[in-house]
């Protein structure tokens, strides 16, 4: 069985300055894996390499098998790849079911199940009618979450799923990632909470500067001395 995902050489430039530089990923299925590195890394940007936002300038993509580099970001969440964003992307005058259902295609009856099975996974099932902005931000992105969980993806990209959100949410969230892993999906998530990233995540890559410095377990992330001084700045 192929890898879920191979990065290979990848480089991305904005006017000059190197985003990502030559940086090589290798996602295994049903792990759970961690993208770390200061503000201004690279992670962001190798996100929208993968999921075909910025187009790459060296380098290559592979989804299970197949290169993707050059598709468009539809026809690579077609193929599988789903993905949340830092800044919420919600329509606050939808409902938090009609939110999910703005996705789909085919039956709607179809459709209005499967949202509601999601809402019940992250506990918002009783809130399927309130309106989107009338909801917590913690529930919104609970909300974006599972809307991107309504076309099945084989890989999973969070960017920063914990920044804002309450422990009692977070919790709900990085529940429910797990289970997903259990389900088969494989995870791939920004973040800077250092606990739920040594907590949840089994491989975690870390980046500086554009640049992957670091590959490893939790455990062994934490000693590297070249991680403490480019993250940890001590």
């Amino acid at each position: 069985m192929p890898p879920v995902l191979e990065v290979e050489a990848v480089r991305k430039s904005f006017g000059g300055v190197a985003a990502v530089s030559d940086v090589s990923l290798t996602l295994e299925p049903r792990r759970i894996y961690g993208l770390i590195g200061p503000n201004g890394s690279g992670k962001t940007t190798l996100f929208n390499c993968i999921t075909g936002i910025e187009r790459l300038d060296a380098g290559r993509v592979s989804f299970r098998g197949e290169r993707i580099d050059g598709l468009k970001p539809w026809q690579i969440a077609r193929r599988g790849i789903g993905r949340t964003f830092q800044v919420i992307r919600v329509f606050p005058e939808l409902t938090a079911l009609e939110n999910l259902l703005v996705v789909t295609r085919g039956p709607r009856a179809e459709a209005e199940r499967r949202g509601r099975e999601l809402l019940e996974f992250v506990r918002l099932g009783p809130l399927a009618g309130e309106y989107a902005g009338n909801l917590s931000y913690g529930q919104q992105k609970l909300v974006e979450f599972v809307r991107m969980l309504m076309t099945d993806p084989t890989l999973i990209l969070l960017d920063e799923p914990a920044a804002g959100v309450n422990r009692t949410l977070l919790n709900d969230l990085l529940d429910a990632v797990a289970r997903l892993r259990d389900a088969g999906k494989t995870v791939l998530l920004v973040e800077h909470d250092m606990k739920v990233v040594m907590g949840l995540c089994e491989t975690v890559f870390v980046l500086d500067h554009g640049e992957k410095i670091a590959e490893g377990s939790p455990g062994a992330i934490q000693a590297d001395a070249r991680v403490i001084e480019a993250y940890f700045g001590r």
